[in-house]
């Protein structure tokens, strides 16, 4: 699996939640500013290029639909994402947050607590 460039992690995340589409489907959820419609499309043709997304012609346009699920990126850009900044250790990642600031106790404990009814099933 291709890593994704911003935009098309933009463009991917507004085509899952639709569940594929057309590009002015895509255009008009977009946030503001939005990508002119030649720049979207471009976009979604390399989208396409990546195996992220398949086409199926309708008339003279294109209905684009996900190749890859949300969850399947998301896991695959999160292993990446620890393996490359916090070598690998998810430990490292949560001791990073606290650090910062950005994860409470509460949070920490609501964590653990699924990790131990995981374990537990």
């Amino acid at each position: 699996m291709e890593k994704l460039t911003q935009q098309e992690e933009e463009v991917m995340q507004v085509i899952w939640a639709l569940n594929g589409g057309f590009i002015k489907d895509f255009l008009e959820k977009l946030p503001e500013p939005k990508p002119p419609y030649t720049t979207l499309a471009s976009t979604v043709k390399n989208l396409e290029k990546k195996e992220y997304l398949s086409s199926e012609k309708l008339g003279n346009t294109y209905r684009y639909a996900p190749l890859i699920k949300e969850e399947d990126y998301k896991r695959k850009f999160m292993r990446g994402f620890v393996g490359d900044y916090f070598k690998s250790s998810y430990k490292d990642l949560v001791a990073f947050f606290a650090k910062e600031k950005q994860i409470s106790a509460e949070e920490l404990k609501e964590i653990i607590d699924m990790i131990e009814n995981k374990k537990s099933e």
